[in-house]
């Protein structure tokens, strides 16, 4: 499987057989450039210009943008209710956090989640091999938070999303804070990344994959 993280919460999940999957696409807006590629899948998290600028997507992908599972060609989605703030949505609204099952490995993507995740919601998630967790605050969960959410998860590989960088003006925390926190991480010097079921070792890791323009 291949990810390629275009900024902000938007992430492309390539599949071994070709099926393509991109995550909270955004407008221009936010400051990174919106991304001119072709999907099968487009989830979004939530309805706000940051996470659901589903038009900008070529192609005739299928939009999944509620909760509940349903399977595409070889992979399976499940979409489970979660908030965009810590008082269950009264400030930012409602959330959804998607898993994939893509050639073996199970990838969770949060959304702009902004609190931890009750027992129900955690079973309803279940494994997960890969995390893409928010960490920049403001908006969503905050470095201390995002730490506490890896360990109810537990995952193999954590790849941060939805932090600062110098291409977005958001009020938002960099990446930094995140790696100080957790005591490791390791900068790719690339937004792409492949993963196969063989790297998902003992050893966690956290990746950081750099914005591109």
């Amino acid at each position: 499987m291949k990810i390629r993280w275009f900024g902000h919460a938007c992430f492309l999940l390539e599949s071994q057989d070709g099926t393509k999957i991109i995550t909270d696409p955004f407008d221009g807006s936010v400051g990174y450039k919106i991304p001119m590629i072709e999907a099968d899948i487009v989830t979004v998290s939530h309805d706000h210009y940051d996470h659901n600028y589903v038009e900008g997507i070529q192609g005739d992908p299928q939009v999944i943008k509620f909760p509940g599972e349903c399977t595409i060609g070889n992979i399976s989605i499940n979409g489970v209710s979660a908030y965009h703030d810590e008082v269950k949505g009264a400030k930012r609204g409602p959330n959804i956090i998607y898993t994939f099952n893509i050639d073996g490995i199970k990838v969770c993507h949060l959304g702009d989640l902004g609190h931890l995740l009750s027992k129900t919601q955690l079973e309803d998630i279940g494994h997960v091999d890969v995390l893409l967790i928010p960490v920049g605050g403001t908006f969503t969960l905050d470095a201390e938070g995002a730490a506490a959410a890896v360990e109810q998860f537990s995952p193999k590989i954590i790849i941060p999303m939805h932090f600062k960088t110098p291409a977005v003006s958001m009020p938002i925390d960099p990446v930094e804070k995140f790696l100080e926190k957790m005591g490791h991480g390791e900068h790719l010097g690339s937004n792409i990344v492949e993963i196969t079921a063989d790297d998902l070792g003992d050893q966690q890791r956290i990746i950081v994959l750099d914005y591109e323009d």
